[in-house]
């Protein structure tokens, strides 16, 4: 395995830990709340907001 490869491996790691880490702020919020919303502006960030929100409850 090259420098390079274990970087990205790395990388991709860390960033599944943060996805995960999200999903799960999602659901404690939706179990905590009777309606959580999510505001939605169709923006970069509401989409990466929007694909969490389908992970964690499709």
């Amino acid at each position: 395995m090259t420098a390079g490869t274990r970087a990205l491996t790395f990388a991709l790691s860390h960033l599944d830990a943060l996805e995960s880490e999200a999903v799960h702020i999602f659901r404690e919020v939706a179990g905590e709340f009777e309606r959580p919303v999510i505001l939605f502006s169709g923006g970069k960030d509401s989409i990466v907001m929007l694909h969490l929100a389908l992970k964690a409850f499709a």
